[in-house]
């Protein structure tokens, strides 16, 4: 059942169309009900649909939910993806039109550094080669050509990186790959310049829905733009209060931006909340008054007042650690609390360890989500890196990583050999490997373990004709001797299980995700674009994250620990004259709450190895005080916390005994 303002926003679908949907306003339930709209009653082709999301998971729900309120075929035929995804489905349709040929490869983030590292100069530092692939980053984020970033560089750093980026560009056409920003330059490249490409992508996908709008960048906002034309066929749905990701290019503007291109675009602001308690809203929204807003709008809910919000005052990260852990088996003890009902959420990564330390203590699962990706353990890019050279042989970057692995005897004096001769040839490194010129001016031994390698490569590549991406896993896991080397070179058990079983999982994901119509290469393209959160299902444990990582999540307890001046807001933020996205942030980690919310700081602090005092978050002073409880301050009030803890400890003691 929709309220009055969200069926407003599915309704309308004669102009463009920016929903303003506050924290827990059902901004996700508009979306879907208004792709049923449009196929249901406005007749659109569901091909003709594009919704547009910010991660493969909630691409995933939202396509899950639609398909509750349309035909599985129509579900099917829609476009629900990420802007990424979107771009590649582009570049594999007009590869032609961008310089690229058919199969061509994307690089991981690995694969661009290395490149980087290989033209920046001899020598470079890993913060300098970091500040010129960065700033490779915002230059196509801002849809610059190398050209064009050359001609807007104003620092000699900005002029290095530019320098750089016109080879970086020529090393990609000539491994016929792209990086992940490409995959929204390039379309936008060729949609700004090629009227009759335009045109036929504008008929193609006809409306087009964006969600979490607010965190888009330049380059996808001109995206946007470039596909909805000037009638703005187009609903974008966002909210300025919960822009958090300007560090990485995001641009709250593109909000005022749509007014101004668009004259003619409604605005409808979706206020009620349906997630968070009256007291958690009313902080909420005192806090976030103290930003500057283009739309004003005042979220209000009909759930109970709720708990006040607790603000403890700790003596350092150790024992905040140790009260958050207590507290949070007290919410399991006595309020029979599901561990995976509590988020605690902090400012950096940096901030988990003591957590950590407690939890394990206190004997509570939790997850840390922010670990390594899955996508990131070597033992899945290598294999990933032979499914990208059986689909692109000019990918040098998969073939330098694979071809001794396992050991082949090919060292770096082979491979740098290898290169000058494919650079004179204007070949790509595997090719090489075929010519008799360059085995004739190795050893003997490297020059066979070439030759058997390239020999491999070709079997391989047959098999890759015929055989569906999950076998191939498996046939090159054999056929190479990766997975008798793997079980060869670690004595540890475990972790060759380990291992052995993400190698497997890799082949399930291929088998899962498999369609009639792609190949190899097109998963493998795919995956690139997964991020770990995307996978984690972490069962039942307390969810320990940061504020960033929190946005779009909800728990029914919620802690948010250090709120210190310099912590959050951040001392760079604060330097910086960044306080308002700060202020953002707090209030997206306020409204991740529905029933309890604590707020945790620390008086002393050790940097540096000097102790130092820390003063309570700014932040803290913002928010309502008569809907805090500052623990210290109410005598009363605090013998009821501590007893009810205690209690929950002892508790927690004799279970331990009883079962130890």
């Amino acid at each position: 059942m929709l309220n009055p303002q969200q069926l407003a926003a599915v309704e309308y679908c004669d102009g463009p169309l920016l929903v303003l949907a506050g924290a827990g306003s059902g901004k996700t339930s508009v979306i879907t009900q208004k792709i049923a709209h449009l196929v249901q009653r406005r007749k659109l082709p569901a091909a003709k649909i594009a919704a547009i999301t910010f991660t493969n998971k909630a691409a995933r729900e939202m396509r899950e939910r639609v398909g509750r309120l349309v035909s599985s075929e129509e579900a099917a035929a829609l476009t629900v993806c990420t802007f990424h995804a979107l771009g590649l489905k582009f570049l594999q349709i007009e590869h032609a039109r961008a310089g690229l040929r058919r199969g061509f490869s994307v690089l991981d983030a690995d694969d661009s550094e290395g490149i980087v590292k290989e033209l920046a100069p001899k020598g470079a530092k890993p913060d300098v080669l970091f500040g010129i692939r960065n700033l490779l980053s915002r230059a196509k984020n801002a849809g610059l050509s190398p050209e064009e970033a050359l001609a807007a560089a104003r620092s000699p750093k900005e002029l290095e990186a530019a320098t750089i980026y016109e080879t970086y560009q020529q090393r990609l056409a000539a491994f016929n790959a792209v990086d992940f920003d490409d995959l929204i330059r390039l379309p936008l490249r060729i949609l700004e310049t090629d009227a009759e490409c335009r045109d036929a992508w504008r008929e193609r996908l006809r409306y087009l829905l964006v969600d979490e709008y607010q965190d888009t960048n330049d380059a996808q906002y001109r995206l946007l733009r470039a596909l909805a034309g000037e009638r703005g066929r187009m609903t974008c749905v966002g909210d300025d209060d919960q822009s958090i990701y300007a560090w990485r290019g995001a641009n709250p503007e593109n909000i005022e931006q749509l007014g101004r291109d668009w004259p003619n675009l409604r605005v409808i602001k979706l206020e009620q909340n349906y997630r968070c308690g009256k007291r958690i809203l009313r902080a909420a929204n005192r806090l976030i008054a103290h930003n500057p807003h283009l739309h004003e709008k005042k979220l209000w809910s009909e759930h109970p007042e709720g708990a006040p919000i607790r603000v403890l005052e700790c003596k350092d990260a150790e024992h905040e650690a140790e009260r958050v852990a207590a507290i949070a088996a007290t919410l399991a003890e006595k309020h029979k609390a599901r561990w995976h009902d509590i988020a605690i959420l902090y400012r950096g990564n940096f901030q988990a360890r003591p957590l950590e330390k407690a939890l394990r203590l206190a004997r509570i699962p939790y997850h840390l989500t922010g670990a390594l990706s899955f996508l990131d353990r070597a033992e899945v890019k290598d294999l990933l890196c032979y499914l990208r050279l059986l689909t692109n042989p000019s990918d040098d970057a998969a073939f330098l990583r694979v071809v001794n692995c396992p050991k082949r005897e090919i060292g770096a004096a082979t491979l740098e050999k290898l290169g000058q001769f494919a650079q004179s040839r204007h070949c790509s490194l595997l090719e090489a490997t075929r010519s008799d010129g360059v085995l004739r001016q190795l050893s003997p031994r490297p020059a066979a373990a070439l030759a058997k390698f390239s020999e491999l490569i070709d079997e391989l590549r047959s098999a890759s004709l015929h055989e569906s991406a999950a076998d191939l896993v498996e046939r090159v896991l054999q056929r190479t001797g990766y997975a008798a080397e793997l079980a060869a070179s670690i004595p540890d058990q475990p972790t060759r299980d380990r291992k052995l079983g993400n190698l497997r999982e890799l082949a399930d994901w291929f088998r899962a995700m498999q369609r009639d119509s792609g190949g190899a290469g097109d998963l493998a393209a795919q995956l690139a674009l997964l991020s770990h959160a995307d996978r984690d299902d972490p069962g039942n444990a307390v969810r320990m994250m940061t504020l960033h990582a929190a946005k779009g999540l909800e728990f029914r307890f919620v802690f948010i620990v250090g709120c210190e001046e310099g912590t959050l807001p951040h001392e760079g933020a604060i330097d910086e004259g960044r306080v308002d996205e700060e202020r953002r942030l707090m209030y997206v980690g306020i409204t991740r709450a529905k029933e309890l919310l604590t707020l945790s700081w620390s008086a002393k602090a050790k940097k540096y190895g000097e102790i130092l005092a820390n003063q309570p978050s700014r932040f803290l002073h913002e928010l309502p005080q008569e809907d805090l409880h500052w623990q210290g301050r109410d005598p009363e009030a605090d013998r009821e916390v501590v007893r009810e803890t205690a209690e929950s400890h002892m508790a927690r003691i004799a279970a331990m005994l009883a079962g130890g």
